[in-house]
């Protein structure tokens, strides 16, 4: 009984434990499925535009529907029946506050009807606006109106969401090129994913020698008992395997020979670039350069232009106290030869101002106190010895 009772919870927990995990196991495909798609999508814009008739792009455009599908509520009527929804319903009102977005643009779409075509029709114009990231990311922000669409377990609720927004930003580097009214706009017919161009069998040498000794065991032991024709089927299979096998060397030859002519022709831009660049800095230095001997040939210039007019100044300003002093001079020694004083000061002045280097070393000697002590001194004994002679010469009477 106990061992009966222990079997039984282990099946319960069982069947309750396989929907999730079943669950779980559908999310991780379709997001792992989307990874490869979206990786797919980057490598074949390198050597073709994407537009509706790239089997890439079809099958990128099936996953990402699942995905925004994936336990989409239905809509409740009024009589309390269930009508199923399409994800373009939620795309609507969760994308209301993307900027410049395009929501109203495909409401009004004349040939456009069904709610599955309208969100076909949305995904082709987000990859061509660059904003599809910008979309989803909008939308799962908002999570109460995400809640309100969609069950617990989806993919939009799970962590995985920000696993999507993130890979789907790669896509805004490829020029998407679509023509809104063609057939894979059609809402009447569900999206189907291709899972066949993601499925890579790799086999073992182990395997395949394995095979080969298996093949020639077959081929001995019905030797003795078969016909040539019975012999066949093995060496035929076989060629084909050959086939196919150059076959997949030669696509990954031709692959790798445009990657190779991609390459070689970014490598070549960037090189015009970098000489391009080179020379504009070249010119750049060279004007620096200039612009530096120009401004320092224009300081040595104003520093001798400085220099000369402050010799200048100070030659004006010892003349001009050469010429007050000496007219000071006359005034107090006699009142009336000062004018006399007055105009030799100013002969002596403009006599001066030339601008010689002689005339500035002599009006330096002048401006000494010893020499000008000297020479007053003996203007003033001249002027007082002259009226006494005069005054007792015998030839002079007075008039």
């Amino acid at each position: 009984m106990a061992g009966l009772g222990l079997g039984g919870l282990g099946a319960a927990v069982r069947r309750r434990g396989g929907p999730a995990r079943n669950a779980a196991v559908e999310r991780r495909n379709l997001i792992t499925v989307c990874r490869f798609s979206v990786k797919t999508l980057i490598d074949r814009s390198c050597f073709e535009t994407i537009d509706d008739s790239s089997p890439e792009f079809n099958n990128f455009a099936a996953i990402l529907e699942q995905i925004l599908s994936h336990r989409l509520k239905g809509h409740i009527t009024w009589f309390g029946y269930e009508s199923p929804r399409s994800f373009w319903d939620y795309i609507r009102v969760a994308c209301r506050k993307v900027s410049h977005n395009c929501i109203c643009s495909i409401e009004n779409m004349e040939n456009v009807s069904s709610s599955r075509a309208k969100g076909r029709a949305w995904i082709r114009v987000a990859l061509m606006e660059k904003h599809l990231s910008e979309y989803i990311s909008t939308a799962l922000r908002d999570f109460k109106t995400t809640r309100r669409f969609y069950e617990d377990g989806a993919i939009v609720l799970g962590e995985e969401a920000n696993m999507l927004a993130g890979m789907l930003l790669g896509l805004n580097a490829i020029d998407f090129s679509f023509c809104l009214k063609g057939e894979g706009l059609d809402g009447n017919f569900p999206a189907v994913i291709d899972y066949t161009p993601y499925l890579k069998f790799t086999q073992s040498s182990d395997s395949i020698s394995s095979d080969e000794e298996e093949l020639r065991t077959l081929g001995s032991s019905g030797s003795e008992s078969s016909t040539p024709e019975n012999i066949g089927p093995p060496f035929i299979m076989d060629e084909n395997s050959w086939y196919n096998k150059c076959k997949r060397v030669e696509q990954k030859y031709r692959l790798a020979l445009e990657q190779k002519g991609y390459l070689e022709e970014l490598v070549r831009l960037r090189e015009t670039q970098l000489a391009e660049s080179v020379s504009q800095n070249k010119l750049l230095l060279q004007q620096i350069e200039d612009m530096d001997l120009a401004h320092k040939m224009e300081k040595e210039q104003l520093e001798y232009i400085i220099v000369e007019l402050q010799d200048q100044l100070k030659s004006f300003q010892s003349l001009d106290q050469l010429s007050a002093d000496v007219s000071f001079s006359q005034t107090s020694l006699d009142p009336g030869h000062s004018q006399d004083g007055k105009q030799d000061g100013i002969n002596l002045l403009n006599e001066g101002k030339e601008d010689t280097p002689s005339l500035l070393g002599l009006c330096g000697s002048l401006t000494s106190v010893a020499s000008y002590k000297s020479l007053t001194s003996l203007k003033s004994s001249e002027y007082l010895a002259s009226p006494t002679t005069e005054m007792t010469s015998p030839g002079l009477t007075p008039s």
